[in-house]
C-alpha cells in the first residue's frame, strides 16, 4: 500500500489492510483450507501431524479456554477470514459468534458465507460495544497489533491494559478471555529486523511478558500462561513450504515480489521464534476469583 501509513492506536485500519488485503486468494494458496492465519498447536498430535490438524487443535483450544460452550455468546478481536467464528457455530454449538477486524478482504469474505450465527464489524476494539453481557472472548494474532513503535513503553502497557479492561467489562462474571499473541524474547525492539517492522507489519509493535502480566494486575487473573514458541517456528515453516509448493506449480498466483517478500518473512520469523528472540504467548483469563467458585464452565 503506497503512502503514509494513518496513525491511530488500538490498530491502524491502514496497517492492517496493507498486510491482510493482499488477497484472500492469495493466502488461500498456502494457509490451512479454514484460512487460519496464526501459529498452530502442535502439543498432543502425532509427529507427522498436518497443519490442518495443528491449527484444528488450536482452535479447539482457544475455544476451550474461552468457555464456548453451547447457548454461549463468544467474540473474537481479529477474526481473520472468520475461522474460529465458524469453529464456534460448527463444532460447539454457539449461539451467536461476533468478529471484529479492520480488514475489507476478511469481512467481506465472512459476510459473503452468510452464517445466521455469524456476524462481523468492520470496526476496531476500541469502538466496540456489545449489545448484551458475554459469556467468552478470543484474540488470536491481533493484540500485537494494538501499540505503535513511536509510543513509550508506558504508553503500550496503557493500551493493553485499556484493552483488558474493556474485555473485562464486556464478559459476564464468569466469562474469561483466552488470547494469543507474539511477543518479544532475547531481543529488545530495536534488534527487530526493518524488513519486517517496515514491509510486513507497519505500524505495529510487540509487547514484552512483563507488559501484559502489568496490564493485567488488577483487572484479571491469569489462569494459564503457555510459551509455544516452536509451535510458531514449525507453523511458518510449514506455510513457507506450502507457499513455494504454490508459486512453484503456478507462477501466475502472485507476483515474484509478493512470493519473495512473503518467503523472506516467513522465514525469518521461524529462526527468529525458533532462537527465542521471539515468543509465542497463550493466555487464559478469568475475573478474579472465578475459576475458585462453584458453578463455573470448566
Amino acid at each position: 500500500m503506497a503512502g503514509v501509513l494513518e496513525k491511530q492506536f488500538g490498530g491502524s485500519p491502514d496497517a492492517i489492510r496493507h498486510h491482510y488485503d493482499v488477497s484472500t486468494q492469495f493466502y488461500r494458496g498456502w494457509l490451512c483450507k479454514r484460512l487460519v492465519y496464526s501459529c498452530a498447536m502442535w502439543e498432543g498430535l502425532a509427529p507427522n501431524a498436518t497443519l490442518e490438524q495443528a491449527q484444528y487443535r488450536k482452535l479447539e483450544h482457544h475455544a476451550d479456554q474461552a468457555g464456548a460452550l453451547p447457548g454461549t455468546r463468544i467474540l473474537d478481536v481479529g477474526c481473520g477470514w472468520g475461522s474460529m467464528l465458524n469453529h464456534l457455530v460448527s463444532e460447539r454449538g454457539i449461539v451467536h459468534a461476533e468478529g471484529l477486524t479492520l480488514s475489507k478482504d476478511q469481512h467481506d469474505h465472512i459476510i459473503c458465507a452468510d452464517r445466521p450465527e455469524v456476524s462481523v464489524q468492520l470496526k476496531s476494539w476500541t469502538d466496540y460495544e456489545p449489545k448484551q453481557a458475554l459469556d467468552g472472548i478470543i484474540s488470536i494474532g491481533a493484540f500485537e497489533h494494538f501499540a505503535d513503535p513511536s509510543q513509550t513503553r508506558e504508553e503500550r502497557q496503557q493500551v493493553y491494559r485499556d484493552f483488558l479492561s474493556k474485555c473485562f467489562n464486556w464478559l459476564k462474571d464468569d466469562g474469561r478471555l483466552s488470547l494469543q499473541t507474539i511477543a518479544y524474547g532475547k531481543m529488545e525492539p530495536d534488534q527487530a529486523n526493518p524488513f519486517i517492522a517496515n514491509d510486513i507489519f507497519p505500524n505495529a509493535e510487540l509487547p514484552f511478558l512483563s507488559d501484559i502480566t502489568k496490564a493485567a494486575e488488577g483487572v484479571f487473573e491469569t489462569i494459564l500462561m503457555r510459551n509455544d514458541a516452536v509451535d510458531y517456528a514449525r507453523t511458518c515453516e510449514e506455510w513457507a513450504r506450502r507457499l513455494k509448493r504454490t508459486y512453484k506449480t503456478n507462477p501466475s498466483f502472485c507476483s515474484k515480489e509478493t512470493y519473495e517478500k512473503y518467503m523472506k518473512y516467513l522465514r525469518l520469523s521461524a529462526v527468529g521464534f525458533r532462537m527465542g528472540k521471539l515468543q509465542l504467548l497463550r493466555f487464559s483469563f478469568s475475573k478474579p476469583g472465578w475459576h475458585r467458585s462453584k458453578g463455573n464452565r470448566g
